[in-house]
């Protein structure tokens, strides 16, 4: 893996771990994420991937200093932006958000796209780009999703900072822990023995569950399910089951 110049990028076992070494993000770290996420789908042995901050930032949100007020603005980066977050949405990893310190705007939504997350007492999360004048990404259609229409009206519209405890009693953090690392390890172990087609085939149901009917939604998980069970992890499942009721 090359070394990049806004993250850094470690694999230990099953496990990697994506550092964001800039406290905002530009259009170099959209650039080494989306090359992260090419290695993570094409190379990589690791079932987990980690994304963190460093120094009590774990991201501030777009970094301004790519924008030209004195030239025409255009949705370009957006798009990026956009498209890299559904690729972490649908990696065949778990994917987990561990904060610490300040998320605002873009890391929010980095954080939301993630399968996970928890974060230590001293973070706070804001989504505070409508009082901005310009719109918090597709936090606009995931957030509710975790919140509720009401309360995502009030954190998008109104824009308040929000500490761990009120976000994890939203339900827009898993948990707050004091041992960031050691929440890290306990919520990994938590998802068990990781089978990363069925993950990414779960998520991929639930995530479409608000929008499909059931009549739709049946015939997805239909499909999904046939795949799963012809995947060695079910089989294995199977012949030890069977191994053991003989």
């Amino acid at each position: 893996m090359r070394r990049f110049e806004t993250l850094d990028y470690t694999e230990s076992g099953e496990v990697a771990q994506i550092t964001l070494s800039r406290p905002r993000t530009d259009m170099r770290m959209v650039r080494e994420l989306t090359a992260v996420c090419d290695h993570l789908e094409d190379d990589s042995p690791c079932k987990v991937a980690v994304f963190r901050g460093a120094d009590g930032v774990f991201s501030e949100g777009i970094d301004f200093e790519d924008f030209r007020p004195d030239t025409p603005m255009d949705i370009h980066g957006f798009n990026k932006w956009e498209k890299l977050c559904v690729r972490i949405e649908r990696l065949p990893k778990v994917t987990v958000a561990a904060l610490d310190g300040v998320a605002r705007g873009g890391g929010v939504q980095l954080a939301l796209v993630c399968d996970a997350r928890i974060a230590t007492p001293r973070t706070t999360l804001q989504l505070d780009e409508v009082h901005k004048g310009f719109l918090p990404g597709m936090a606009t259609f995931r957030l509710a999703k975790y919140v509720g229409i009401g309360n995502a009206k009030r954190l998008i519209m109104q824009c308040p900072v929000v500490d761990a405890d009120e976000a994890a009693a939203l339900g827009i953090l898993d948990e707050v822990c004091d041992d960031l690392d050691a929440g890290i390890a306990a919520t990994i172990a938590a998802f068990g023995p990781i089978h990363t087609v069925s993950v990414a085939l779960a998520r991929r149901l639930l995530n479409e569950s608000f929008a499909t009917p059931f009549e739709n939604a049946i015939g997805n998980f239909l499909a999904a399910q046939h795949r799963a069970i012809s995947q060695s992890a079910f089989l294995d499942t199977l012949d030890k089951a069977q191994r053991s009721d003989g």
